[in-house]
């Protein structure tokens, strides 16, 4: 009870936390702080010791992180100008300015004193430069570590069209977007998110076109994301998102430099985050699910015919199952009477209802479409093809389901890959419908896409509406919408967005 009351009245001096210290004048004081308090128990750190030459030599070290750095680079611009330099004392004048200004040759040295500052750039993959004697290191540019090359995106792959993508490097992307905009109005604005991860995420958009009010309320959501890691551009898309219950993107991601280079130019903000080549566009609107950049680099005839085949196919796979069952199961008037007998004959002897046939025909799709994906790419595209094959035909010959229903069930599954950023969220509104169909028949699907159509004009993204132009009779405002008019027809830029700057093109300059 005693040792307590005097721990109690005794208390020790807590340690200062490291964004709380500064370096000491003592190389072996601050290399021991590394070693036993910072870094304790690291063993990737690693610490280079040396001295400068003779007669007047200084004892320094280099401590950074293995493979995060260029070993060549510091070797050569920085470790041995120093091994090789005779530095006297007079020279430094108290300071290591001289060093950094005279001696090392590296491009990027900062002379800095608080931890703080200092661990970050380590950890970032910067090197620190340490002299006995001084209570100041100089913070070096090394970064080097393996990066992937930049290669045509797999998931956004097109005809004709750039073949490069974004990479996980952020600089390296946002060089990618520089050579895209050669405007001395492209704006990037670094920040930091995580606790714990100190992720790197740039904001990107052109000053003039983009809304000061769109890039206020970003940021303002972006200051607001506390979190312990940001590792991939969807940990941000799901904490800044309008209508976060929606399954509707109302926030936009591509792998391709182009397609952000188009948004920007329309007046759109980019948000880069390190560690992932996908980048966010906001805002984000219904008609962009249906676009594909593809669509402005060839005749506006053939791009207009696709977005057409794209809205098309969004119909066939979100409403052929549900119109089906309804016919089927409460509207056999309205199917005519070959048909009819025919989808009779084709059930005769199946022990399911309609509505458990759709349902399981779909989930067993989907089950063959995600086991494609996680398993490897040979063995994944076998079990696709092979799979649905199989099942089909065995299901279908042991009467478990009819064949008309294999085929709406094919026929609404290849619909759904002519709008791959749609995947998912066609399966939901898809059963959705089934599901309100089984009860009320065809009126029970007119009232799910009337749902619908409520949900899709009442959201916003970053105060933008959702369905805008879409039910515009403007002929400027929809030149870009179900068709792609030709350029130059397209004099301005989406009112919602460049209203600051709509000219997009003179309408002399083309006539």
């Amino acid at each position: 009870m005693r040792k307590i009351i005097k721990a109690l009245l005794n208390p020790r001096k807590a340690k200062l936390s490291p964004d709380k210290q500064v370096l000491r004048g003592s190389l072996d004081r601050n290399i021991s702080l590394f070693k036993k308090e910072i870094f304790a128990g690291d063993d990737t750190v690693v610490y280079r010791l040396f001295s400068t030459n003779n007669p007047n030599s200084l004892r320094c070290a280099v401590i950074f992180i293995d493979q995060m750095i260029d070993r060549e680079s510091l070797m050569k611009h920085v470790i041995r100008p120093l091994m090789k330099k005779s530095i006297d004392a007079t020279q430094l004048a108290g300071s290591i300015d001289y060093i950094v200004d005279s001696v090392i040759t590296i491009d990027g040295a900062n002379v800095e004193n608080s931890l703080g500052k200092i661990v970050p750039n380590i950890l970032q993959g910067e090197s620190l430069l340490l002299i006995d004697g001084y209570s100041t290191g100089v913070i070096l540019n090394t970064r080097g570590w393996a990066m992937r090359a930049v290669e045509e995106p797999q998931s956004e792959s097109v005809v004709r069209g750039p073949r490069e993508g974004f990479t996980e490097g952020i600089m390296l992307n946002l060089t990618l977007l520089r050579r895209k905009l050669k405007t001395p109005k492209l704006r990037f604005h670094l920040t930091k998110l995580g606790q714990q991860t100190k992720t790197t995420v740039a904001i990107a958009y052109i000053d003039g076109l983009a809304s000061p009010e769109i890039l206020k309320e970003l940021n303002r959501r972006l200051n607001n994301t506390q979190i312990d890691g940001v590792l991939e551009s969807g940990y941000i898309e799901e904490m800044i998102k309008d209508s976060p219950l929606s399954p509707f993107k109302t926030v936009g991601h591509t792998e391709r430099p182009d397609i952000i280079a188009g948004k920007l130019l329309e007046g759109r903000i980019a948000i880069f985050c390190d560690g992932t080549p996908f980048v966010l566009t906001v805002p984000f609107i219904f008609q962009e699910l249906f676009q594909a950049n593809e669509d402005y680099y060839k005749n506006f005839l053939l791009a207009s015919f696709d977005r057409i085949v794209r809205y098309m196919a969004f119909f066939i796979t979100t409403s052929t199952p549900a119109i089906y069952l309804s016919l089927i199961t409460y509207h056999q008037e309205m199917v005519p009477t070959p048909l009819l007998l025919s989808i009779s004959a084709a059930r005769d002897g199946v022990p399911f209802p309609t509505v458990f046939e759709v349902i399981a025909m779909g989930l067993v799709f989907e089950i063959l479409r995600e086991g494609g994906i996680r398993l490897p790419t040979p063995i994944g595209q076998a079990l696709s093809i092979v799979g649905a094959i199989v099942l089909g035909d065995a299901a279908a010959t042991a009467q478990l389901v009819s064949a008309p229903m294999i085929i709406v069930i094919a026929l609404t599954a290849i619909s759904s890959f002519a709008i791959p950023q749609m995947l998912g969220l066609t399966v939901i509104i898809r059963l959705i419908f089934v599901i309100i169909a089984s009860f009320l028949g065809l009126y029970g699907y007119i009232f799910a896409v009337i749902g619908l159509v409520l949900q899709l004009t009442s959201m916003r993204s970053f105060g933008i509406p959702y369905m805008a132009n879409m039910g515009s009779l403007h002929p400027q405002d929809v030149k870009d919408t179900m068709i792609r008019a030709p350029w130059w027809v397209m004099y301005w830029r989406p009112k919602f967005l460049a209203n600051r700057n709509m000219v997009r093109q003179r309408k002399e300059a083309n006539r």
